[in-house]
């Protein structure tokens, strides 16, 4: 599903990655830990096609993305890969429903079936009475499923989440934890998450170290 080989990345003269090897299955699990400053969020940012190596190959489902155009990449992206963020960043203007509906309405899915995919996963992860609430009108872990489902809205092939239990208490962050694995056993989904929760760590298929821009196992 995903290849990267030999990825380095520099901010000025600082070097933060190293010279990076991951490969990742189709439905498997991965989780990605380190100190703060160790590289996690370069690595995820690069591997989401959000920042581009210095050197290094990238493929995600056969693709090298960085040989795309900018709006090839940006489809490809909006198309191919999910993201969760540790703040939601959801739409606080718009209610639960269209949040979800916005990366399937970017791709051009007409509003009628955008709504209707919406839904099933709204009600997949029992949020299907909260679809005309607001952000604020919702909890901490009402909103990361509500990102969550957005994450899913156009099928990708990988979804990548950036400390996703982050600003959870432990009960919501549990029950996100378990959602992970449920998804990845009813829809097949591929999961790379960088955490500081060493629970969420240790339940992924491979619990993959960051140190010093180098990947240990």
């Amino acid at each position: 599903m995903l290849r990267a080989e030999n990825l380095h990345k520099s901010f000025g003269d600082l070097p933060i990655l190293k010279g990076i090897d991951l490969h990742v299955k189709k439905s498997e699990v991965i989780s990605i830990v380190g100190s703060s400053g160790a590289g996690k969020t370069t690595l995820l940012q690069i591997l989401g096609t959000l920042d581009k190596p210095d050197q290094g190959l990238l493929q995600i489902d056969g693709i090298n993305p960085f040989d795309l155009s900018q709006k090839k990449i940006s489809e490809f992206r909006n198309k191919s890969i999910g993201f969760i963020f540790q703040s939601h960043q959801l739409l606080p203007e718009f209610s639960t429903i269209e949040n979800v509906m916005l990366p399937s309405l970017i791709k051009g899915v007409s509003k009628k079936q955008a709504y209707e995919e919406a839904y099933k996963l709204l009600e997949l992860l029992k949020l299907d009475s909260r679809i005309q609430h607001k952000p604020s009108e919702l909890s901490g872990g009402e909103q990361q499923r509500v990102a969550v489902c957005r994450s899913l809205i156009n099928q990708p092939q990988i979804i990548f989440a950036d400390e996703p239990s982050g600003n959870l208490d432990s009960k919501n962050a549990q029950e996100l934890h378990e959602l992970f694995f449920f998804l990845r056993k009813e829809l097949h989904q591929t999961f790379v998450i960088v955490t500081h929760n060493e629970i969420l760590a240790n339940m992924a298929d491979r619990k993959i170290i960051i140190k010093d821009g180098i990947l240990s196992k």
